[in-house]
């Protein structure tokens, strides 16, 4: 295990996470030769767990320039990275509108590589040309990768799906981010779980992560599947398994992870009951119809301060309570994926990076090459044996 010690950082939160992600450090460490002197433009959510990454990349030798999601960014991380010689372009406050020039801002180091989420960074690079020593990139969303296998986009570098690799799937989705959800869910609630007549649209693994843990906390859970293989796992797991317009009408809580816009549109609305509340699981706020609901909304009110519980007042008088305008709730009420899971992910990152920077892979949008997957899955069974 390398000594991240050595990174003390001017953030306890940052060097706690530094402390407990051996094998991101130990492939920084190993792959410094490839990474050192290229130019990164990296969008991830800002957080100690991604800012430990740029960290230690910088501390490779990569000339880090980083912003954040919507929502999302820590301050306090913001501040120490630039501490550490860091360019960063973002802070919590920032809308749709400032994550838009936060892009154009990191992409004007006319970037070697990117790390990308969601896909903004990686589009808006082809759609002004990219410089001509740009090697290719990695996404870190499902989302992002559908977004860039469009035909439309035309990408013509490597870039590697991190969400596709199924060790990140097994790991960080489905049992990180199922204990996460689920705990910011109780953080910008103070719901009881026990009892609670819940309801998961999408059973993919996050879906199935956040499901699998309320069952275990003794939520009763239903999910709307559209695959029948992922319907009869769940199944086979203990859920209900119903359509949306069947199950939506019991529920108190609504989980949203599919990935896919308008997934609660007016249909679904229209018979969710009152009180119930709305958790974005997804990485990007869209599953539910904002223009659905605004059409049936005769006022909203806020539980609370700013607009972490927002109470949208429909006409015929029920209330429905959307959680942080539906983004990832994991990592706007709480503190995002546990950092092993993490460290399973960014090591994923790092060496895909590293993969692309030597050079080899077919220039499309492509899995983590298996050799990564296999080095890495042997790392982690070293590790926690």
């Amino acid at each position: 295990m390398p000594a991240t010690a050595e990174l003390i950082t001017s953030h306890p939160g940052l060097d706690w996470a530094l402390k407990h992600m051996p094998l991101t450090a130990r492939a920084v460490d190993e792959l410094a030769p490839a990474l050192a002197g290229k130019r990164l433009a990296m969008c991830l959510h800002v957080e100690p767990k991604t800012a430990a990454l740029a960290a230690l990349l910088a501390r490779a030798g990569m000339n880090v320039h980083l912003t954040g999601s919507p929502g999302t960014t820590h301050d306090d991380i913001v501040t120490a990275l630039r501490d550490l010689g860091i360019t960063v372009h973002t802070k919590q406050s920032d809308d749709e509108r400032d994550h838009v020039r936060n892009i154009d801002r990191i992409l004007e180091c006319e970037p070697d590589i990117t790390l990308d989420n969601g896909g903004d960074v990686t589009l808006a690079l082809l759609k002004r040309g990219a410089p001509g020593g740009y090697l290719g990139g990695t996404e870190e969303t499902t989302t992002g990768g559908i977004r860039l296998r469009d035909d439309a986009v035309g990408v013509d570098k490597p870039v590697v799906v991190i969400n596709d690799s199924q060790l990140k799937l097994l790991v960080e989705n489905e049992f990180g981010v199922g204990q996460t959800v689920v705990q910011g869910l109780m953080n910008a609630t103070n719901l009881m779980i026990p009892g609670m007549r819940a309801v998961v649209v999408g059973y993919g693994p996050c879906g199935k992560g956040v499901a699998d843990t309320l069952t275990r906390l003794g939520a009763r859970v239903a999910v709307c599947e559209t695959d029948p293989l992922r319907s009869l796992h769940a199944i086979l797991n203990g859920h209900r398994v119903g359509d949306t317009l069947e199950v939506l009408p019991d529920a108190q809580v609504v989980f949203t992870a599919t990935g896919h816009p308008n997934v609660l549109g007016a249909a679904e609305i229209s018979v969710l009951p009152d009180g119930a509340v709305l958790v974005g699981v997804g990485h990007f706020p869209w599953e539910v119809d904002m223009d659905a609901l605004g059409a049936v909304t005769a006022r909203t009110v806020e539980y609370g301060e700013g607009s972490r519980r927002r109470a949208h007042v429909l006409k015929d008088g029920r209330q429905l309570v959307l959680l942080d305008h539906g983004r990832m709730i994991n990592l706007t009420a709480a503190s995002g994926n546990p950092i092993q899971a993490m460290d399973l992910g960014l090591t994923l990152q790092a060496r895909s990076l590293a993969a692309v920077c030597a050079g080899g892979l077919a220039p499309e949008v492509q899995p983590v090459p298996a050799t990564v997957e296999h080095r890495i899955a042997t790392d982690l069974v070293e590790l926690l044996s």
